[in-house]
């Protein structure tokens, strides 16, 4: 019975380790075992209190820093990405409501073209037609 208890304590702790690592890489995996290696290292290094244990966690540290470093640049550039996309959107938004503004500009100077052209066709059908019962009656044409 203390056995099975021994291996589900063991369980909890290891779990609860890996969500540590975890939890401090961000929830990185590759950042977590590098956090790992780096700390286990620095746990044998100070255990033996050695050289080249010193050397390899430099080492470490160092796999440590670039994998964090990566993970900074990645998330930078999908924030630049994540950016550039908003403002592709926004130019299209403005793009568009140029278009419809031209093409309700477009109407709205035909129809007003087009009433003008009517007017002036109906006021010279109208002056026309006057001056012809005018002519006809100074030369005794009847209207």
């Amino acid at each position: 019975m203390s056995s099975g208890r021994a291996l589900k304590v063991g369980g909890v702790a290891v779990a609860g380790g890996i969500g540590y690592y975890l939890y401090q890489a961000g929830g990185s995996p590759k950042v977590a075992e590098k956090k790992f290696e780096h700390d286990a290292a620095r746990l044998s290094s100070s255990m033996r209190s050695e050289l080249p244990g010193r050397e390899k966690e430099a080492k470490t540290e160092a796999k440590v820093l670039g994998a964090e470093t990566g993970k900074k640049f990645d998330n930078a550039m999908s924030e630049a990405k994540e950016t550039t996309h908003k403002v592709d959107s926004k130019l299209e938004e403005y793009r568009a409501n140029a278009e419809k503004k031209m093409e309700e500009y477009k109407k709205e100077t035909e129809s007003g073209l087009k009433s003008a052209v009517d007017k002036f066709d109906k006021t010279t059908m109208e002056k026309a037609s006057q001056a012809k019962g005018w002519f006809g009656g100074l030369f005794g044409g009847s209207k």
